[in-house]
């Protein structure tokens, strides 16, 4: 596993912060163990891996691209038909 050292500029009320939860009296031993304990909640909160939510940006940016391109269709309230058109609509090359 690769590491990467990031180093972070934080303002007063934030460094009294991490103090607090940092240390003798608080929830972590050090400040980067607070940090990587962080940013782990945030990836299951996203959804995953960094491979997921990369994956998943890439699909929000692509569903942009299909609507900017007219890829699109009216929705039916019905999403079993609805994937159904759009089945169609590829395989036609959306003409």
């Amino acid at each position: 596993m690769s590491t990467a050292r990031i180093n972070a500029r934080l303002s007063a009320p934030l460094a009294r912060f991490v103090d607090e939860m940092v240390g003798e009296d608080g929830l972590y031993e050090t400040p980067s163990e607070y940090v990587r304990d962080l940013i782990r909640r945030d990836m299951e909160k996203r959804g995953g891996t960094e491979e997921q939510a990369r994956q998943f940006g890439e699909a929000v940016l692509q569903g942009y691209r299909d609507a900017a391109d007219g890829r699109v269709i009216k929705s039916s309230g019905n999403f079993r038909a609805d994937m159904e058109a759009l089945r169609r609509r590829e395989a036609e090359g959306w003409k």
